[in-house]
């Protein structure tokens, strides 16, 4: 259910807006990223449509403090999809918010980091090298243009988000359906792709047969590629479902075993 039918209002977009720019990374930890920024960024609005106290409210701020990592330059899109969501289906919309969030934020990350991150840094911080070598000041005028720009993208993308999301959910319901499908389904290949990607294990175990040596690495990517590190986040799950558990201990867990594994000698197992 929603607070009174609640619809959010110009004063919304700038609050979240100001709360994004100035606050949303403030709370980043290795735990659940960007979780509590997010939550921060939309609280006041929550609490406008579920109301102070309530149990839907209680559900929906523990769903926004799961984990959420995307490119600082793309988070309100991600954020204007879910308020029209909540606006139109209140509680109702959870599994979708939360499909909308895992499947979205993967693809924006390296988007945003790539675009705004990497390369127009790299061609301004060109620019502006060159202008003050020939004894030029303007590029740093150059710099703050870029910044102003970066942060009226942002600001511009909530509101166009939040209006198509509108459109989404009141007159294409079988396309919106078809979309959350489609990021719940992008989501679980990204999680696939970071496991295979940022889990690395390198088993230097070599046993000799006369003056053989076996690589066990080598014979286990022949058979099946990074099936160690797939073995290992299935492992990290089953820890995490256990009683009591918690990323922490999870984490102090994985580091001991690391450090327990490298004391043998002959096993070893790398982690980057």
């Amino acid at each position: 259910m929603t607070n009174s039918n609640y619809k959010l209002t110009k004063e919304d977009f700038k609050q979240i807006n100001k709360r994004s720019l100035f606050t949303f990374q403030l709370g980043w930890n290795y735990e659940r990223m960007q979780a509590s920024g997010y939550l921060y960024m939309i609280l006041p609005q929550l609490r406008k449509m579920y109301g102070d106290g309530t149990s839907e409210l209680q559900k929906m701020m523990k769903l926004h403090t799961q984990f959420f990592n995307t490119s600082p330059f793309f988070h309100t899109i991600i954020a204007g999809f879910d308020l029209a969501l909540e606006e139109k289906e209140g509680v109702a919309s959870a599994d979708a918010v939360t499909g909308i969030k895992t499947g979205l934020m993967g693809p924006f990350a390296p988007l945003g980091d790539t675009i705004f991150g990497s390369l127009v840094p790299a061609i301004m911080g060109t620019v502006a090298a060159t202008m003050a070598t020939q004894g030029q000041p303007w590029g740093i005028f150059l710099w703050i243009g870029v910044a102003v720009l970066y942060d009226i993208f942002r600001w511009k993308q909530l509101e166009f988000a939040y209006k198509e999301g509108v459109k989404l959910i009141t007159t294409m319901r079988d396309t919106l359906t078809a979309i959350i499908d489609a990021a719940s389904v992008l989501g679980v290949f990204m999680m696939g792709a970071l496991i295979a990607t940022m889990i690395n294990f390198d088993i230097s175990w070599a046993p000799k047969i006369g003056e053989k040596a076996i690589e066990i690495q080598d014979i286990m990517n022949t058979i099946f590629p990074r099936l160690v590190p797939a073995i290992f986040t299935g492992f990290v799950f089953w820890l995490l479902g256990r009683k009591g558990m918690n990323s922490t201990k999870a984490i102090m867990i994985i580091i001991g075993l690391a450090l327990a594994l490298s004391a043998v000698g002959h096993f070893f197992l790398g982690m980057a």
